[in-house]
């Protein structure tokens, strides 16, 4: 049995297989319909979400499965105090797979440690993010058609961003890899990712605080929210929720061959009338994250890949 908490838990191999099957079921959506027939994902998700949670429903639907679970914390046990880990043990029961999210850190490996069927960790606070990772490798493996040789800009909260942070991960193991990371001083990435993770990798990266700037350099870039919900005080919420926003005006910096990415949802940090532009990739993005997910609840299911 294997789980997915970190996006090293795979190598770039296997990373490389996952997204080529991901790719096939794009291209190939009714070949895959009933290949997880009688099987069961349970959703666990203790803080709120849309496209992630359905997104994991919508894929394990694709297969031919079905879907069980909760989408907050308050209508769960754990609202009369049961634990992360009895909660697994008892689902463990029930389905066949799992999809977490936790707001506290370390949450996803405490149900693996207790569960009897894979778990997949689907962000637990502001550690990782790895089927979003994965969606995003998608992304710009399908949009650039490589994932390396590129410059990739990261913008907004990299302090509190679970997704940045897991990016940043897998993509240090891609060759010819340069970040820009452009956000305010007090939202620089963590000491722990600059050190152990761009440092010790020999990693290129610069980091700045002005969009404009970076924008004629930049093949990918990763646009992200000032998450409210991160901060401990909303004095310091309000300002710096609004430090970057991408517009018509910045896009015109922009090479034409550079896309925009987003986990969502976004506020305000993209404006609306980028949405028309064919280099904003992030609905398309979403769409991904399906094809992925799918492949990924085949992967650990050990489901063979229909003839």
């Amino acid at each position: 049995m294997r789980h997915l908490l970190n996006p090293l838990d795979f190598t770039v191999e296997e990373i490389d297989e996952l997204l080529e099957l991901a790719t096939d079921i794009q291209h190939n959506l009714p070949k895959y319909s009933h290949v997880c027939d009688g099987k069961k994902i349970a959703t666990l998700f203790y803080e709120p979400s849309t496209r992630t949670r359905l997104s994991f429903e919508a894929a394990m639907l694709n297969l031919g499965g079905n879907v069980l679970g909760f989408s907050s914390a308050d209508s769960s046990s754990a609202s009369k105090g049961e634990s992360v880990a009895d909660t697994i043990r008892m689902i463990s029961c029930y389905a066949d797979i799992a999809a977490m999210r936790h707001p506290k850190e370390g949450s996803a490996l405490v149900a693996s440690q207790a569960s009897h069927i894979p778990v997949i960790n689907a962000g637990d606070g502001g550690h990782q993010h790895p089927t979003q990772t994965l969606t995003d490798l998608m992304t710009i493996r399908s949009e650039k058609g490589r994932l390396n040789n590129m410059t990739v800009g990261l913008c907004g909260d990299l302090k509190f961003g679970r997704t940045v942070h897991s990016l940043i991960n897998a993509l240090v193991r891609y060759p010819n890899i340069k970040f820009l990371l452009i956000s305010p001083p007090e939202l620089r990435i963590p000491d722990y990712i600059r050190k152990d993770v761009l440092e010790a990798n020999h990693i290129e990266f610069e980091e700045i605080g002005n969009l404009d700037d970076a924008m004629p350099e930049l093949d990918i870039l990763y646009m992200t929210r000032v998450q409210k919900e991160r901060f401990f005080n909303e004095e310091d919420y309000i300002r710096l929720k609004d430090c970057y926003i991408l517009n018509k005006e910045k896009m015109k910096l922009a090479k034409d061959d550079m896309f925009v990415l987003h986990p969502l949802p976004r506020v305000n940090e993209i404006s609306t009338e980028v949405d028309s532009d064919p280099r904003a990739a992030y609905f398309r993005q979403a769409q991904y994250g399906v094809y992925v997910r799918m492949a990924l609840i085949m992967t650990l299911l050990e489901v063979n890949k229909p003839c």
